[in-house]
């Protein structure tokens, strides 16, 4: 889940989609986070609104490789990492002071809620604390054949490169159909931030059949789905999301650090309304099928 932001300057760029999906200091692993910085560099840009979409990670994993120096995390005898749990009132409790202190900036709360499918009874725990903006529902860990869970990035060291991605996009289509406590699938292609260089070029056509399943299960929900900057954003998903009948688009860069906010957004524009989306008439908004 952590990621080395990309620093991109926007100065000279008027409109950009809202950044749904953004980290702070009250995420675990975002060591390098911000929430007052986050909001002045959105400000700085011209970014109409952001999300604060903190960690709330239930699954204790078995940790294969390091952990990046200054995160906030325990790690059993055994090499199990068990994430901490989010201070949904201190998080908001900043969320109010941003709020304040920048009015201009439309500044929504949030959570990124990770194999809530898994954790029912914890999620609605923490659901009924905040009544959070925007919720998004992630999958981080695959589930091994021994009982084990491992963060994807560790699923590779034990998994053939393509067994983890269909597995990752089988697991999120389980979780679309079995919760709902979010309304917004966050990072489809997350394991692609991993996959090995050994294994080739990444092609997602040579998942087509997976994604699609992904992508009908969610747009017969009515939910959204985000299109995540962390790595280059694949056109075809966005031209099978629109195939599916998928209604809504949110943009996230999935920041960790004030730097990487709306990365690459206008280029990921572009793309999205190339493949038949649009932006709404709030900058607010998701955007919608053209």
């Amino acid at each position: 889940m952590w990621t080395v932001p990309r620093p991109e300057m926007r100065e000279n760029q008027t409109v950009l989609p809202a950044d749904g999906h953004v980290h702070s200091e009250w995420s675990w692993d975002a060591v390098a986070g911000s929430m007052e910085r986050t909001c002045a560099r959105a400000v700085e840009i011209g970014l109409p609104s952001i999300a604060f979409t903190e960690h709330a990670d239930f699954t204790p994993w078995t940790l294969l490789g390091v952990l990046p120096p200054g995160v906030r995390a325990d790690v059993t005898p055994d090499g199990v990492l068990v994430p901490p749990v989010l201070d949904a009132e201190g998080y908001l409790a900043c969320l109010q002071r941003c709020r304040d202190r920048f009015p201009e900036l439309r500044i929504r709360s949030g959570v990124e809620l990770s194999e809530p499918h898994w954790h029912a009874r914890r999620a609605a725990q923490l659901l009924d604390l905040g009544a959070f903006d925007r919720v998004l529902g992630s999958v981080h860990c695959l589930r091994m054949s021994d009982g084990r869970f491992l963060e994807t990035a560790d699923a590779y060291r034990e998994l053939a490169a393509a067994v983890v991605v269909r597995r990752y996009l089988a697991e999120a289509t389980n979780m679309i159909k079995t919760s709902d406590a979010f309304a917004v699938l966050a990072h489809i292609d997350y394991p692609v931030r991993d996959w090995p260089a050994d294994a080739g070029p990444y092609d997602p056509t040579a998942f087509e059949e997976d994604y699609r399943e992904v992508l009908a299960a969610l747009a017969g929900t009515a939910r959204a789905l985000e299109i995540n900057t962390t790595i280059s954003p694949s056109p075809q998903i966005v031209r099978w999301w629109h195939e599916a009948g998928g209604e809504a688009i949110t943009f996230g860069s999935d920041a960790h650090d004030p730097t990487a906010l709306a990365r690459d957004f206008i280029a990921a524009g572009a793309m999205v309304e190339a493949h038949g989306f649009r932006a709404a008439r709030s900058p607010h908004s998701m955007w919608g099928r053209s």
